[in-house]
This record gives C-alpha cells, structure tokens and sequence, in this order.
C-alpha cells in the first residue's frame, strides 16, 4: 500500500470510530444514520470532484460576466492542491461553491461524494472552510469559541473536551483558551479560526487566501499547521496568489486567470511540460499566451461595414 493507500485508511480509520462513539455534526442530522455513505465517501481515492464548473453572474451592462469557465479539477487523501491565481481569477469562487456557499451556473462539483448542489449539508459537515476574512467573536473566549462549534457539530461534550483538548495542545493555545475575541492579536485569530474549522475532524480543509495580512511568523506557523493536517491524511485545497507558498506546499497545482485552469500538475510536471524550472515566470508566460489569444480573437470580430461614403463637411469649417 502507497503513501495515499495509508493516510487514507487511517483517515477511514479514525472517522470510523468517531461515529461509533457517536460523533453526529449537525443538530438534528446524525451521521450515524448515514455512516454508509460516510463510510462509502472515505473508501474514494478523490475526496473533492469538480466537473465543467461554470459561474456566471448577471450585469445590467455587460451581460452574464464568467467567474469560472469550465472548471475541472479533482483532489485526493493526504494531498494539498493548490489554486493560484491572481486577484479575480475564480479561485473564491470555486471555494464559495464547494462549501455550499454559493451554487453553479453548470457543471457539478462533489465533496467526499456528496453533491455540493443537492446534498449541501452532508458537504458542510465534512469540511472546515478557513479564510482570511474569518471572523471571532468578540465576547467569547478561544475556548467557548471553539467549543461552540463544536456543539453546533452535534458533538458530545465528553469528546468535545478531549479533541478540544487535543487541538490547543497542538496548536498551541493553551495560554489564550481564556482569551477574549475582542483582545486577540491576528495571529491568535487565526488559530482560532483554524480550530474551530477542524474540531469536528473533517476529512476536507478549505483555506482561502489564509496567509493573507498575517505577518511572517503567524504565516510560517499556519504553514506548517497546514503541512501537517496534510500528512495527517486530510484532503487539503488551498488558494493562494504567493508562489513561494505554492512551490512549499502543494502536491498538485491549477494555475487560474480570469476564471480559466491555463495549466495543472505537479510542480514537476509544470515545469517539464512548460520548459521552465521559475514558478512565477512559468506563471506569467501562462497568462501573457492567454491574453494574446484573448486579443486574436478580438481581432477576428468583424469590422463594421464602412463602403458607404462619408458626407463632405470640409465646407463646414470654412467662415
């Protein structure tokens, strides 16, 4: 068995187990009920699919504006696959969709085997959706914070506190458990952010552009956090527009303009197949090839016909 075959059967493992011990997210959803098709998600070697994903937004001026166009993408256990792009290239988008925030114009998009569209509740509690827009409380300590999330999973509290437990040793948080929302430095923010994500132990992560404002330690330390749920066996999608954070961390890379995938890979397969060993210059030949064919086709629009004379006014200027 492979490096995958391993962290996925230890993820199906421990997931296995919390339900046994009654692990049910959502109030009046129990997984238990649908431990099969749990079970069944767990046994796929691609824990996210997307498929010919499509979103168009309607303007009064410009008419229906593509944020994606034919998306195709899909993730495994124990795989971070990176979205990079710059600003406006359908990355949020895509994570909006499959977070159930926001649904398609076309195509599908799947989470553990649950359709993000038709079977949107299943999909949240099988994910943990961190950003850095995420909000805190300002009046709840990191612990009630947490733990809050926590009951809104359904969890009971006795295994509530021991993975709570769990997670603020880990990510180390023990000296702000007591902390309130309204006192927090960003970094702690975003540890909190990042617990109460994971405390009902999702097999999928969703970061969104997570680094963004932090500075260089608390970006470092949420690297690593992430590099480590990864060899945890956690499915991992994660946007970024920083290459360097792209070339660390990802297994698996889109590289996104204007709502288009221009390439998709490993690091090494990007680099063979596009003659070019520099990310970021490897990036921007992508986006200089798509704005040139976007300007040939431009070019190909027919011109409007001009044969018809035009009217003399030079007599018009005379005094």
């Amino acid at each position: 068995m492979g490096r995958s075959g391993r962290l996925l059967a230890a993820t199906a493992g421990k997931y296995k187990l919390d339900l046994r011990n009654g692990f049910s997210p959502g109030g009046s959803l129990s997984l238990r009920a649908f431990a099969g098709n749990a079970s069944q998600a767990l046994e796929l070697s691609t824990m996210i699919e997307v498929r010919s994903l499509t979103k168009a937004y309607p303007d009064l001026v410009r008419g229906d504006v593509l944020a994606l166009c034919d998306v195709t993408f899909c993730a495994a256990p124990g795989q971070i696959y990176g979205l990079l792009g710059p600003n406006g290239a359908g990355k949020t988008t895509a994570l909006r969709i499959l977070s159930t925030v926001l649904e398609p114009t076309r195509g599908a998009a799947s989470v553990c085997g649950f359709d993000c569209v038709t079977q949107p509740e299943m999909v949240r509690h099988h994910i943990g959706f961190i950003s850095a827009n995420t909000a805190v409380y300002d009046r709840m300590t990191a612990w009630e914070m947490v733990g809050y999330f926590g009951r809104l999973y359904g969890m009971k509290e006795e295994d509530l506190r021991e993975r709570m437990e769990l997670l603020f040793d880990r990510l180390q948080m023990q000296e702000i458990r007591d902390t309130l929302g309204a006192k927090m430095s960003t970094g702690m923010k975003q540890k909190v952010s990042i617990a109460r994500a994971i405390v009902h132990d999702p097999p999928v992560l969703i970061f969104d552009e997570a680094t963004t404002g932090l500075d260089v330690l608390v970006a470092r330390a949420l690297l690593d956090a992430v590099a480590e749920l990864r060899d945890q066996g956690k499915c991992i999608l994660f946007s970024t527009h920083i290459m360097r954070e792209a070339e660390r961390l990802c297994d698996r890379i889109a590289i996104m303009h204007r709502g288009h995938i221009l390439a998709e890979g490993s690091l090494e397969e990007l680099r063979d197949q596009h003659e070019e060993r520099d990310l970021e210059e490897l990036f921007f030949q992508l986006i200089r090839k798509q704005q040139n064919e976007v300007a040939g086709v431009r070019c190909q629009i027919p011109i409007p016909d001009t044969r018809h004379p035009t009217p003399d006014t030079r007599h018009l200027s005379r005094t």
